[in-house]
């Protein structure tokens, strides 16, 4: 219970907790719609998904600011490729929680003259491109894992005991095919955080790419990654050790 209610206390665990209801809303009004008898609570379920969104927005006011100051954080950075990518990221980010903010703003009736659909998609660019720039970190952080590891001389023992155990595994299959994917499980297995974060990241790209109609996908994929990623953000907000650092 004291765990629940310190990530309530949270404004990213209230948001977190929200996202995860809204997409388990919209995932099972999409297995229930075709039911005829349960289209009385299809319909409570999309209102409820609807409501929660418009929390959500109202609950991520600021959160451009919190983006602008981890950019400056990340351009402090000595790896320039993880200060690149940090940097990217977080303002997209940025410009994305503007553009959410904007649109509120027009949908509450606080200002007038924004072209919804314009920036609806302006706020998907951002999105993307902010996942893109995080993703290509997390291969980056995966890539430097496993270099370090592959010069580790009791893993590279470790390894070749494997390999010598399972020879035609790299005879028929692709040569260093095993080795390269027992490299790569133990190094995800060694940092679980980037492992977490790679999956989050990935959850997260068909919500922009199906509302910038680059690759469509149905309500259900797309309520079902939103709300694996929707988890996975409650589970580091849980264990800050599962939070990937920088």
């Amino acid at each position: 219970m004291d765990v629940l209610i310190n990530v309530i206390n949270q404004s990213q665990g209230r948001d977190r907790i929200f996202r995860a209801t809204q997409h388990a809303c919209a995932l099972c009004a999409h297995v229930l719609q075709h039911n005829w008898e349960q289209k009385e609570l299809v319909d409570k379920l999309k209102s409820l998904e609807a409501n929660l969104s418009a929390g959500r927005k109202l609950l991520r006011l600021g959160n451009a600011a919190s983006a602008i100051e981890a950019a400056k954080r990340a351009v402090r950075l000595s790896d320039r490729v993880l200060c690149l990518c940090l940097t990217t990221a977080n303002i997209n980010r940025a410009l994305y929680f503007i553009c959410d903010n904007a649109l509120w703003a027009r949908n509450v009736g606080l200002v007038r003259g924004i072209d919804k659909e314009r920036w609806s998609a302006n706020a998907s660019r951002c999105y993307l491109l902010s996942l893109i720039t995080s993703l290509t970190r997390d291969v980056y952080v995966i890539s430097q894992l496993m270099v370090h590891r592959a010069r580790d001389q009791h893993f590279r023992q470790k390894m070749d005991a494997h390999l010598n155990q399972s020879p035609e595994v790299v005879d028929v299959i692709i040569p260093q095919l095993d080795a390269f994917l027992f490299l790569l499980l133990h190094s995800l297995k060694s940092q679980p955080s980037v492992f977490l974060d790679t999956i989050k990241n990935i959850c997260d790209l068909p919500l922009p790419l199906d509302k910038l109609g680059i690759y469509k996908s149905n309500a259900g994929v797309v309520a079902f990654c939103g709300l694996v990623s929707s988890l996975i953000g409650i589970v580091t907000l849980i264990q800050p050790k599962l939070r990937i650092k920088p």
